[in-house]
Order: structure tokens, then C-alpha cells, then sequence
């Protein structure tokens, strides 16, 4: 841990200073120049750091563009996607909602209510389960295997409803499912009497980055329901990743 205290301290610095060199650097975070070489070398090899020309100084790299590319991406997804959301909300006629993942959470960012009486309620900033919601199984069926059992462990599988998947070997068959197909249901999993379905929205590098999903009371929005409205939330879903230039 404390070596990448130190490794930030270094990018810190050098976001401050805009150039600096080894001795400097050391002198600031207060250890010998070796380890600050070795330090700035580690960072060098991800790009996080560069040599300015002929000075033997570093500055910051451009993977750090990589990375921040990342945060603002989801940043721009409820921008970008409100027009198409509010279209699909129209089209589908049920509650539209955009989702990213958020530690072993799906968080909504945005949600366009739908024109029927009854809808579903306000979501926009709610952290929810990710193996008892659409977008949740959207989110966990494109990530790494190894990467989705350290999230699943760490939240657990709750039981929410006597509909909620409690079993790993289920969901991933589910999620097998989700990858094969392209969209994911919620039947009443979360909440007794919700159903829901998400389709996956994709950055310009084609990962998976966010969710669309369509939501409503179960007695309207029935699993044959969704099932006819899904291929108009995979468009939607589609031109939603190419606003975001997928």
C-alpha cells in the first residue's frame, strides 16, 4: 500500500508541476532516488508517466486519458441517452432507465417515466442488486468470469422475493442466457409485482458500459410483453452505444 501512496503522490506532483525529475520527485515524497526511479519506471510501463525529450524529466502520460476516458464516458451516458429514452419510453410505453456498475451495484443514473398511470417509482441514484435486477444480470453477464464471482461474493445473492435467484450456478446459467440472447429479464425479483428488461449499451471499444431497461407493474408488463417489446429496446440499445460512438 504505501508504494502506491506513492506512486500518486508522484502523478499528484506531476499534475502540479507539469514536468519534474527524479531527484525532485524524491525529495518531495521523501525516499531514496532509487525507489523513485523504480517507482516512475513501473508507472512508464502503463503510460502513466513520460520522459520529456533530451530533460530527464517525466510528466504525466497519456494512459491516464485511458482511464479518465472511463469516468467521463459513464458521465456522458444520461446525456447521450435521453433522447433515445425518452422515445423507448414512449414506444414501449413503461418506465426507461439507464444503469452502470457501481462497486457490486447497479446505479441508476437516469429515468424517463413512461405515459401510463401507473408506473414505476423514482430509481435515478438508487444502488440495486445486481443479480435480482435486468440491468444488474446485463451489467454482470459481460464482465470477466473471474471478475463477476469477486463482485457476486462480495455482495452475496439475497433473496428479495420468492422469485430471486439465490443459486450461482443458476445465475450463470441465466447469464449465459443474457450473453446469447442479448437482453436480460427481472421477473418480480426485486420487488414483488415489477418486472423489468435491459439490453446492453457499449463504448467505442464495444465493452459493455451501461444498461437500458424497461420497467412496469407485472399484471401489464408481463414476461410475453417484454418479450414482444425487446427488440425495440436492442435498437434503442444499439443507438445509445453509437452515441457514444460504439
Amino acid at each position: 500500500m504505501q508504494s502506491v501512496d506513492r506512486a500518486v503522490s508522484i502523478m499528484e506532483i506531476l499534475a502540479r508541476r507539469g514536468e519534474a525529475g527524479v531527484t525532485e520527485l524524491a525529495a518531495e515524497i521523501e525516499v531514496h532516488k532509487s525507489t523513485a526511479f523504480r517507482l516512475l519506471g513501473a508507472l512508464e510501463a502503463r503510460g502513466l508517466v513520460e520522459q520529456a525529450e533530451d530533460r530527464g524529466k517525466y510528466r504525466l502520460g497519456f494512459g491516464l486519458v485511458r482511464l479518465a476516458g472511463s469516468v467521463s464516458m459513464r458521465m456522458d451516458v444520461p446525456q447521450r441517452s435521453r433522447p433515445v429514452c425518452r422515445r423507448l419510453a414512449e414506444e414501449i410505453g413503461e418506465t426507461v432507465n439507464i444503469a452502470v456498475l457501481r462497486s457490486h451495484y447497479a446505479v441508476n443514473l437516469d429515468q424517463v417515466r413512461g405515459p401510463a398511470a401507473v408506473t414505476a417509482h423514482n430509481w435515478v441514484g438508487q444502488l440495486t442488486p445486481l443479480h435480482a435486477t435486468s440491468s444488474g444480470k446485463v451489467l454482470l453477464a459481460h464482465l470477466d468470469r473471474w471478475h463477476r464471482e469477486d463482485l457476486l461474493r462480495a455482495a452475496g445473492l439475497e433473496r428479495y422475493t420468492p422469485s430471486t435467484v439465490t443459486s450461482v450456478e443458476d445465475l450463470e446459467r441465466e447469464l449465459a442466457g443474457v450473453r446469447e440472447h442479448g437482453f436480460a429479464l427481472s421477473l418480480e425479483e426485486l420487488e414483488v409485482g415489477l418486472n423489468a428488461i435491459a439490453a446492453p449499451v457499449r463504448s467505442f471499444h464495444g465493452e459493455v458500459v451501461a444498461a437500458v431497461s424497461a420497467s412496469g407493474p407485472a399484471y401489464r408488463f408481463s414476461e410475453e410483453r417484454m418479450r414482444e417489446t425487446a427488440p425495440a429496446l436492442l435498437r434503442g440499445a444499439e443507438e445509445i452505444s453509437h452515441r457514444l460512438g460504439g
